[in-house]
């Protein structure tokens, strides 16, 4: 009797681990565009060596001050990323963003152009490395904090590229008027963002241009399915409050939510599932899921 629990605890064991199947690439993906060396991490799901069908693509952003492996570092459970690409079949990608670039073409620093990079390299990168569906049909994107803005700004300037967009905790504005941050913690960031698109005292416009909470009509115009997420106690629920209003006024349909929480990984960690579980809602209307 007692043999036979051992062998039964030994059985239970060995299916709990082997329930991580999913496996993690780092990839070399560099840039022409701006002459660098740059990488990102690919979780595969388990099936994917069982079968030889295209899969869809989650693309997933680092914030500021972060690098493309936070994702998989930073999150208190280090199996998250895993779980949701083998519940979802899914491959998801976390490209380089570097410290502060906000994934977009900086008309300041010509070895800052993250969205030639993202929307042209990493997914050439990606579609001839893995077997992929090479179209907005299976291909979705989102992010956290500066990630957030990336992956909404990215989408609803490419929308041959993504059907569907998310953010989490994103820095929807680039004014920061109504961040509610330190002095000493605004003067920094706005330092950065200097570097990155001048001045905003020389460059207003720019900034206003620049700026995803300015984008609602574009959206509209574009279709795609959004989705975005802040917590209650994030210095940037304002900026996503006014997105969310602007949606409402012109009709957009979108899905936004307020959860208690900060700018914090625990915050992060319970957004990331239902952004995949909206995506994968999506992915099945397309007929881009994998069963």
């Amino acid at each position: 009797m007692h043999l036979l629990r051992l062998l039964c605890c030994l059985l239970i064991g060995s299916a709990s681990l082997s329930t991580l199947g999913a496996t993690v690439d780092s990839l070399a993906v560099p840039s022409q565009t701006m002459k660098k060396n740059l990488k990102a991490v690919v979780v595969l799901p388990e099936s994917y060596t069982k079968n030889k069908t295209n899969y869809p693509v989650l693309y997933l952003l680092h914030g500021g001050y972060g690098h493309f492996n936070d994702w998989i570092t930073k999150t208190p459970d280090k199996t998250l990323l895993h779980n949701l690409a083998d519940q979802y079949n899914l491959i998801i990608v976390m490209p380089e963003g570097e410290i502060f670039s906000y994934y977009l073409d900086s008309p300041v620093i010509k070895d800052s152009q993250f969205e030639t990079y993202l929307t042209k390299e990493v997914i050439n990168k990606i579609d001839n490395t893995y077997r992929t569906i090479r179209s907005s049909k299976g291909r979705v994107i989102t992010g956290l904090s500066m990630g957030g803005y990336g992956s909404l700004y990215l989408a609803t300037r490419h929308p041959d590229l993504y059907c569907a967009a998310g953010s989490m905790s994103g820095a929807l504005n680039l004014d920061m008027d109504s961040w509610k941050l330190t002095p000493e913690m605004t003067s920094g960031i706005k330092q950065a963002f200097a570097q990155i698109l001048g001045p905003i005292e020389q460059s207003s416009d720019r900034y206003a241009a620049y700026s995803v909470v300015n984008m609602a009509d574009k959206m509209k115009a574009n279709g795609q399915q959004l989705i975005f997420d802040c917590g209650v106690d994030d210095f940037l629920i304002e900026p996503n409050r006014e997105l969310h209003r602007r949606l409402l006024f012109n009709q957009t349909p979108h899905d936004y939510t307020e959860r208690p929480g900060g700018h914090t990984w625990d915050y992060w960690q319970k957004s990331l599932p239902n952004h995949v579980l909206f995506f994968s809602n999506v992915l099945k209307a397309n007929g881009s899921a994998v069963h």
